[in-house]
Order: C-alpha cells, then sequence, then structure tokens
C-alpha cells in the first residue's frame, strides 16, 4: 500500500482517502496501485458493502502526477492506470465520492464511475486533456457526453472548461453540494445508509443500473492506446515542459 493513500474500514464502508495534500493529492503509480487494490479487496470482502472515495485537505485530486507523464509511456498493468481503471469500472460494491476542492483529470473522470457524488461549495470540475496534448481517458469520452450531454461534455473535454459545484449539480454530474465543513459527515452518512440496506439487492440494482450500457472497457482500452501515443507526442511534450517550467507553452508550430 502507498503512504499516500489512507484505508479504514467501519459500518460496512470501506474508506479510501488520498493523502497526499502537499501535492494536492495528485496521483502517482504507486497510488492508483493502492487504490486498485483497495477496489479488489472491497468486492472479495463480504464485510464491505460500500465504498467510499475522498481526499485529504483542500484537494480531492489535482490529477496525475506531471512527473509520471513526463516518463516514456509504460505498456501492461505498471503504466499509469493500467490496473486502476479497470478495477474501477468493474467494482461491484456500490461507489460513494465525496468531493473536496479540485477535480481535475482522472479527479473528474473516475467520478463517471462512481454511484452517489456529494461534493462540497469549494470543489470544482476539470478535464483538461486537450491542453496537456493528451486525449480523455476512463472511459469520459463515452461517459460524459451521456452523463452531461453532447455540448457540455464538449466544453469539458475539447475546451478543459472547469465548472464549480453548483454547475455540476445542475448539470447532472454530482447529487448533492454542501457545506465544505459538513461534506466528510455528509458522505459518510451516504455511505452508511447504503451499507444498511440489502447488500445483495443494492449490487443487483447496481448492476442493472449499468447493464444494457455502452462498451465502457472497450472505451477505456481505445483511450489508453491513444492516451499513450499521446504521451511521446511533441505536443505533449511542450505541455509537459511549460508546465515544469511555469511558462505558457507554444502550440503555433504544431498542425
Amino acid at each position: 500500500m502507498s503512504e499516500h493513500i489512507v484505508v479504514s474500514r467501519a459500518d460496512g464502508v470501506m474508506e479510501i482517502r488520498l493523502n497526499r495534500p502537499e501535492k494536492k493529492n495528485a496521483l502517482t503509480r504507486a497510488m492508483y496501485e493502492a487504490i486498485s487494490v483497495g477496489f479488489e479487496q472491497a468486492d472479495a470482502d463480504p464485510a464491505v458493502r460500500v465504498v467510499m472515495l475522498t481526499g485529504t485537505g483542500d484537494a480531492f485530486t489535482s490529477g496525475n502526477d506531471i512527473k509520471d507523464f513526463q516518463q516514456p509511456a509504460r505498456e501492461g498493468p505498471n503504466r499509469p492506470g493500467g490496473r486502476f481503471l479497470p478495477a474501477l469500472s468493474k467494482l461491484q460494491k456500490p461507489l460513494v465520492a465525496a468531493v473536496n476542492g479540485m477535480a481535475i483529470g482522472v479527479g473528474t473522470t473516475m467520478l463517471f464511475h462512481c454511484d452517489l457524488i456529494v461534493a462540497a461549495r469549494s470543489a470544482r470540475f476539470q478535464m483538461p486533456f486537450t491542453s496537456l496534448g493528451v486525449v480523455p481517458e476512463a472511459g469520459s469520452s463515452l461517459l460524459a457526453p451521456a452523463a452531461l450531454g453532447h455540448r457540455r461534455a464538449s466544453a469539458m473535454l475539447l475546451l478543459g472548461e472547469s465548472i464549480d459545484a453548483a454547475t455540476a449539480l445542475d448539470w447532472g454530474l454530482i447529487n448533492s453540494v454542501v457545506d465544505d465543513a459538513v461534506l466528510l459527515e455528509t458522505g459518510r452518512g451516504l455511505a452508511r445508509r447504503l451499507a444498511a440496506l440489502p447488500p445483495q439487492a443494492v449490487r443487483l440494482t447496481k448492476r442493472l443500473i449499468r447493464h444494457g450500457a455502452p462498451d465502457v472497457a472497450g472505451r477505456i482500452d481505445e483511450e489508453l492506446v491513444l492516451f499513450r501515443e499521446r504521451l511521446a507526442s511533441p505536443e505533449a511534450q511542450e505541455a509537459f515542459a511549460a508546465f515544469m517550467e511555469k511558462r505558457k507553452p507554444d502550440f503555433s508550430r504544431f498542425s
């Protein structure tokens, strides 16, 4: 387990907390691996009825750690998201998210796989993939239009527009907005409500809700192929270099 992922269990709920506040909970390969293990253990443990995701500090997650992105594209399960995305999309237990502060990149795309989402008023949601020279992931190119509608999804995925919690609620991305001070209490209460229900009925209902959905697993694989290619592209390298050098990227030489 990564030291930056804290896993606790109580009242039938497994809480997975991103715990790298000094880096706005930016996700490393070790963190992806630890979350994946948590999801797999949750599905295998009858005592766990619900999983809840949240973050430490003033951010849910700022997305993938840029240093990971700057490394050469990795093959197999050790590449960023390689184990995490299948574990996320196939999780049988209900998944609740309590979103505190920024949810950038995968911080937003993972939410399309959650069953219930409560957000703090400070929460902001953004998927700035094109500005980084890459493409969407986590099945978001399929799930975002289905959840938000084509034009709203395009604004977020093509332009990388950031939306606040009130807009996310209006667009149907989240279930509710609460004051920051009561976010954890609200999220945990929601998870406990689910955990108190008949567990098999809850799991079967989740499966029925998702049954007949488009091929999310296939889209995740398709996105990962393109994402991996884009990581090595000159556009992406310019975007990452500009980020690290704290300057505006220059894409004028690309066609």
